[in-house]
């Protein structure tokens, strides 16, 4: 059996270490802000409900030009339907005003479903 020179071994472990740390983010929800704004009420991750799951949301937009910033200026302001007849409910109603880089936050991970 032939060893594996060190660097190409640290470099390998660093890079798998690495890619997994990113994956591993990109999934990650941030809960208290989900848990804030209400956004299990009408959502779920992976199935219709009151409105598009996550995954649905993402599959939509994940690779439309400037989605994110429409979705994320949606979550902030609320907006008309664009699946069924529900409306994404306004700040007041889903738990408070939302931050730009809040709605950045939540918008990226659904993204990432």
């Amino acid at each position: 059996m032939k060893a594996v020179p060190l660097p190409h071994l640290a470099a390998t472990l660093l890079a798998l270490f690495l890619s997994a740390s990113s994956a591993a983010l990109a999934q990650s929800e941030p809960t208290a802000l989900v848990d804030q704004q209400h956004c299990m009420f009408c959502h779920t991750r992976d199935a219709p409900f009151l409105a598009p799951s996550f995954q649905q949301i993402a599959a939509r937009y994940r690779d439309v030009p400037n989605a994110r910033l429409m979705l994320e200026h949606k979550l902030r302001e609320g907006g008309k339907a664009h699946w069924g007849d529900t409306a994404m409910p306004l700040p007041p109603d889903r738990g408070g005003p939302l931050t730009a880089e809040d709605a950045h936050t939540l918008i990226v991970w659904v993204l990432a479903q």
